[in-house]
């Protein structure tokens, strides 16, 4: 049986990595009991997978991982026994049951969406939701994307699928390509927001909260997206 977990995270635990939050789960699902399955061979782990690793430094409201389980008493069971193990900073959210035919967390994720706050006496003088109106309506919003081995101008505009401000204008709402082959970091499309308005921002004076993962249940012309816990359902 294959189980999604919905998670936050906040507080310190932001700046712990991707690579420590498999272990800690791994350690909490021993501590709580949980009759998870091993792969096979030589050296057996725990069958788990994580939607889309989150960067250091964000929070998130909206993080999800798959499990493999030998039994289940219920999603409400497993639920409990995973928060009496979380530190503070790591919860549980929600626990649903896969059919048998569902894809990965990982290979389901499309798109993301993030909140965008300041922290005090950083909000830029030139936010407003005409300004992010005029951003959207470029033909092209070109940034220079740099990995390991190369760089290369990239032309984010057909990735960003949402963006919008807070009626008090404190927040700005993101939703973007999050899917393996074109995921679009949140600020990536803030440099290019700052430099179209002839600044540069200072990464530290962000406060970047993931609010959702999502899959797709319609299709590139005219997209669909639901939260990644959709397709489960409550045992």
């Amino acid at each position: 049986m294959k189980l999604r977990i919905k998670f936050s995270k906040h507080g310190v635990l932001k700046f712990i990595g991707h690579l420590d939050v498999m272990r800690y789960f791994q350690k909490a699902i021993r501590r709580a009991g949980i009759d998870i399955a091993y792969s096979s061979g030589f050296s057996p782990h725990q069958v788990m997978s994580f939607a889309a690793p989150l960067g250091v430094g964000l929070e998130s409201n909206g993080e999800y991982m798959d499990i493999e389980v030998n039994s289940l008493t219920s999603s409400q069971q497993v639920m409990d026994a995973l928060n009496g193990q979380m530190a503070d900073g790591i919860r549980v959210l929600e626990v649903k049951l896969l059919g048998d035919n569902s894809g990965n967390a990982m290979a389901s994720v499309a798109a993301a969406s993030y909140s965008i706050r300041f922290r005090e006496g950083h909000r830029p003088q030139f936010l407003s939701a005409e300004s992010l109106n005029d951003f959207c309506g470029q033909q092209e919003i070109t940034v220079t994307k740099k990995t390991k081995r190369s760089e290369a101008v990239f032309d984010m505009k057909p990735y960003i699928y949402g963006l919008s401000l807070d009626e008090d204008g404190s927040t700005i709402h993101l939703t973007v390509d999050a899917s393996s082959a074109n995921n679009l970091k949140p600020s990536l499309v803030m440099k290019a927001y700052f430099e179209m308005n002839g600044s540069i921002p200072d990464d530290n004076a962000l406060l970047i909260t993931r609010e959702e993962t999502y899959l797709n249940i319609g299709n590139d012309i005219q997209p669909d997206f639901k939260p990644l816990g959709y397709i489960g359902s409550d045992y």
